[in-house]
């Protein structure tokens, strides 16, 4: 029996938009999906998932969830004919939309597979095979999301000439975050015909989004850097507006930023690929974080309280 895991994550900015090469900032966050493999009788593999998730999320991600574990067992030669598994998912990471969840359980599979069949695996090796695990639930993935939750930290992600690039990310100090789920669980395989069909209609306008956006990430980039938490709070509410207008929101997710922002927050938008799943709010200081988390809670929203960034 081995075990292995991935850490879940959180976008700051360029979630929705990364295979059209716009930089993304994505930090991993503490907490993690577990998958333990261990060998049994019989032919080929089973699934036992144990993770926390939000009401309907498995069920709806299981036929995806399957495709992957097949792809991540392709990718890897691993015949389990000759070498039935049972496969075990567990952890701190509540599975939903925008936390990373799909690129956690392939993470964490990948490592726990390695350990398993003494692969040998370099973490560049489990990073890309995560990736191909990635594709059954996203069409086409960028790679962003296994990325965070292979390395961990806070990264400057992006895609240039079909090749992935990422550099790690330092802050003066580590700084508050909440996320809050909307409850809606995103198909985000879809999301893809959406942006198509944007660039489609209007070309020229799509192109001026993405600059702005490319502009708002090398910005954030900076002011993160230099500890400037007001200047990237404000870029990530200006990041949502423009998301709004491209239809990549929710109106329970537009209510959540709206309210994080009432209480004090210093910046608020979606998170992920969109249309559901979480928001994040930037809430420097415990207290921030808790009033706001509080608040959600006392509607019945799930809460993360987490910190990121730091050296």
């Amino acid at each position: 029996m081995s075990k292995g895991t991935g850490f879940g994550k959180t976008i700051l900015i360029g979630d929705q938009f990364v295979m059209e090469e716009v930089p993304a900032i994505v930090s991993s966050i503490p907490f993690e999906t577990e998958a333990i493999v261990e060998r049994i009788d019989g032919e080929g593999w089973v699934l036992e998932d144990n993770r926390i998730e939000v009401p309907g999320y498995k069920e709806k991600k299981m036929e995806q969830q399957a495709r992957s574990i097949d792809r991540v067992l392709e990718v890897m030669n691993l015949d389990v004919k000759k070498n039935p598994i049972k496969i075990t998912f567990g952890g701190t990471l509540l599975a939903g939309s925008g936390v990373g969840a799909s690129a956690a359980s392939c993470v964490s599979l990948a490592r726990a597979l390695n350990a398993e069949f003494n692969l040998g695996y370099s973490i560049e090796e489990i990073n890309r095979v995560a990736w191909q695990g990635e594709f059954p639930y996203h069409g086409v993935a960028s790679g962003v999301d296994n990325t965070a939750s292979t390395y961990g930290g806070l990264l400057h992600f992006q895609v240039k000439n079909q090749q992935q690039h990422f550099e790690k990310i330092k802050t003066p100090k580590s700084f508050e975050i909440v996320l809050a789920n909307s409850g809606i669980t995103a198909n985000t395989a879809l999301l893809d015909e959406v942006i198509d069909k944007q660039k489609e209609d209007d070309p020229g306008l799509f192109k001026s989004r993405m600059q702005a956006i490319t502009a708002q990430s090398y910005d954030m980039r900076q002011a993160l850097e230099a500890g400037d938490l007001k200047k990237v709070g404000k870029i990530m509410s200006e990041n949502h507006k423009i998301l709004i207008d491209m239809d990549m929101s929710h109106e329970t997710l537009n209510y959540l930023c709206n309210t994080a922002l009432e209480k004090g927050a210093w910046g608020a938008k979606v998170t992920g690929g969109g249309r559901g799943g979480y928001m994040v709010a930037l809430t420097p200081g415990e207290q921030l974080q808790d009033t706001i988390a509080s608040a959600f809670e006392k509607e019945g929203y799930k809460v993360i309280r987490t910190a990121i960034g730091g050296s």
